[in-house]
């Protein structure tokens, strides 16, 4: 892969960010930073990091994709309301089994717990709501 000022701004712009980013939302972010800068390229920036073993992609969710920078092994809580995305260890979860008739006919690459909920914020958000509607 040709190293690009494009590809290194991306590759920075995804280290730096916490939120598992779409390919939209690292657009915005260095649009007017980085010249000539197109969505085109940074679909196919993130899918080429992607194939190289750069970073992970997290499935969309039903939304666009995401990606993640961080290859060590972890999990996800995304949360249902806002779509947030947040990653964390456990030796627990590490430790889960593949099931019998998967591990038999398939071959697994990564095992990774993804928790679906409501965040704190959300969930402060709707315990405020709940309030707010038996107050009145």
């Amino acid at each position: 892969m040709r190293v690009t000022h494009q590809k290194v701004m991306i590759y920075k712009s995804l280290l730096g960010s916490q939120d598992h980013p779409s390919p939209e939302q690292i657009y915005e972010k260095l649009k007017n930073a980085v010249h000539g800068l197109s969505l085109d390229t940074v679909y196919r920036t993130l899918s080429a990091f992607q194939k190289i073993g750069l970073i992970d992609l997290v499935e969309g969710y039903g939304t666009a994709r995401r990606f993640d920078p961080m290859l060590k092994k972890h999990h996800h809580f995304r949360c249902r309301k806002c779509g947030t995305i947040i990653d964390f260890t456990s030796e627990y979860y590490d430790k889960i089994a593949v099931p019998k008739d998967i591990a038999r006919n398939c071959e697994n690459i990564k095992l990774q717990v993804k928790i679906e909920g409501l965040c704190k914020k959300c969930l402060n958000k709707k315990i405020t709501t709940k309030k707010h509607i038996k107050n009145n």
